[in-house]
């Protein structure tokens, strides 16, 4: 059965030290905790998706080595179809994910709901996924993260909808984003490049949205919580949304955001990243 979610994106193995501050330059301090998690924007978001029951693939490259071996292991726990492992021996994998890999992968992103990219790995093989999945009639769904100051025009009109964070569309347009106003100013530039839907998430002040369809920008606020770590929270948002676009396409965007923000603030109430990721199990049922 076809991957209704298709990441095509990054891994990466967290190694985290906790302290209370952090070390001045030349500066040797004693950390209380140290820990290995599982991280990368593109396994974050298909794990979340999972989570809360998208049958999901991801399309990667991870090292042969321990980490690389964990990695995968945690994508079936996870429920993540992986397919054949295409394994190198190289630390930077994720930059190693080309071409002929999508070409091989082209029946899993052709026959996808939605196909989700970033910019963790190569930019033009995320463009490339891009466009394989739009030719097939796939929704894309792009998260510019990290932001690239130069990013390819193309990444605009090939994304149905295009998703940043402040900082990543203050790199992109030159225009800082202290307030729902500047977000606004974002949006409707984004608009301009080519985007049919922007969505700007502000943290705890949620996101907002603007589309060609709908030109009047609308915020989709966010329920107040006591946060503990927001690692991985912006990427909670995306894996969640790819779920609601997959498996609710006929709810309202307004919808389909608010939902999703519900999820990502429980996962910024526990520490670290796909460790604090919630299942569907764990939510209230009126967000399915």
């Amino acid at each position: 059965m076809a991957s209704e979610v298709v990441v095509v994106g990054s891994c990466m193995t967290d190694l985290v030290s906790l302290t209370t501050r952090l070390p001045r330059a030349g500066e040797t301090i004693l950390g209380h905790k140290f820990f290995i998690g599982f991280g990368g924007k593109g396994a974050n978001q298909c794990v979340q998706s999972a989570r809360l029951g998208a049958k999901t693939s991801l399309i990667c490259k991870v090292g042969k080595d321990s980490f690389g071996n964990d990695y995968v292991e945690n994508l079936k726990k996870n429920g993540i179809s992986t397919g054949q492992n295409v394994i190198v021996i190289v630390p930077g994998a994720n930059l190693l994910l080309n071409f002929e890999d999508l070409k091989r992968a082209s029946d899993v992103i052709c026959k996808a709901k939605v196909v989700v990219c970033q910019l963790e790995i190569t930019p033009a093989v995320s463009l490339e996924a891009l466009k394989m999945a739009r030719a097939s009639g796939v929704k894309t769904l792009f998260n510019p993260a990290p932001a690239l100051a130069d990013l390819d025009p193309q990444f605009y009109s090939y994304s149905d909808i295009f998703c940043c964070n402040e900082t990543e569309a203050e790199i992109l347009t030159g225009i800082p984003v202290g307030n729902l106003e500047d977000a606004e100013k974002v949006g409707r530039m984004l608009l301009e490049r080519g985007c049919k839907l922007v969505i700007v998430t502000l943290g705890a002040e949620g996101c907002m949205m603007i589309s060609v369809e709908e030109p009047i920008p609308k915020h989709v606020p966010a329920g107040k919580v006591r946060a503990v770590d927001t690692t991985g929270a912006g990427d909670s948002f995306v894996g969640a949304l790819a779920f609601y676009l997959a498996y609710y396409p006929k709810l309202a965007m307004e919808e389909m955001i608010r939902k999703s923000n519900c999820v990502a603030s429980v996962s910024v109430q526990a520490s670290g990243t796909q460790s604090s990721y919630p299942y569907r199990k764990d939510l209230p049922q009126d967000l399915f």
